[in-house]
């Protein structure tokens, strides 16, 4: 049977045209949409936060003075060590509460393990007659008590009287002056008179 192209020709345009109207449509879809997300591998690890540096112990605080460690002392004591601790032959100056007097032995501990400078200590020993200016430990049952700084805080007593040598444990851990910082003296230790100690210890 013929067919009459007359009558055909018109639906074909009309769907022609709707197939080019549909793929322009997706085109302009395509071109405004967002990029597809890379696909994550299973090796890929997620950041995490890394776990804290346990804090570094702290170096010693430098004192510059007698004064500046009678300032800051709990308790000045002159004496040796004794088996039963430290016996104090004299109090040079104690806080009104520490209850510390002249005859009586008292505890000492050491500076902690972690302390950076703790190498450098020196350890005190029977029969050494010393100054030692002292802090309070807290919170404990016994009275406890530390050298300031460590070395800082010792000094060795040689003689008697007011004119007995009173010199630095240490050289280089050492204070430079009774009341004045003497900076040309850094490092070489420092050398003075028990009665001068004493003078300090009365009036900081």
């Amino acid at each position: 049977m013929a067919v009459d192209l007359r009558r055909t020709l018109p639906w074909w345009a009309a769907a022609t045209a709707v197939l080019a109207v549909a793929a322009l449509s997706a085109c302009a879809s395509a071109d405004g949409a967002e990029p597809a997300a890379a696909p994550t591998t299973s090796g890929a690890v997620a950041p995490t936060a890394s776990a804290p540096a346990a804090p570094a112990r702290g170096k010693l605080r430098g004192y510059g003075t007698v004064q500046q460690l009678t300032e800051a002392a709990d308790l000045v004591v002159r004496g040796q060590l004794a088996s039963a601790g430290f016996r104090v032959d004299e109090v040079l100056r104690a806080r009104t509460d520490s209850g510390v007097r002249s005859g009586a032995s008292i505890t000492l501990a050491s500076l902690d393990a972690g302390v950076a400078d703790m190498a450098h200590m020196s350890t005190l020993k029977a029969g050494q007659h010393v100054v030692l200016y002292l802090s309070q430990d807290a919170g404990t049952a016994t009275p406890t008590y530390r050298t300031l700084s460590g070395d800082f805080g010792i000094f060795d007593v040689t003689g008697s009287g007011d004119d007995a040598v009173a010199a630095t444990r240490s050289q280089a851990m050492a204070v430079t002056g009774l009341r004045t910082e003497d900076a040309t003296a850094s490092g070489n230790g420092f050398r003075t008179t028990l009665g001068e100690l004493r003078a300090v210890a009365q009036r900081p």
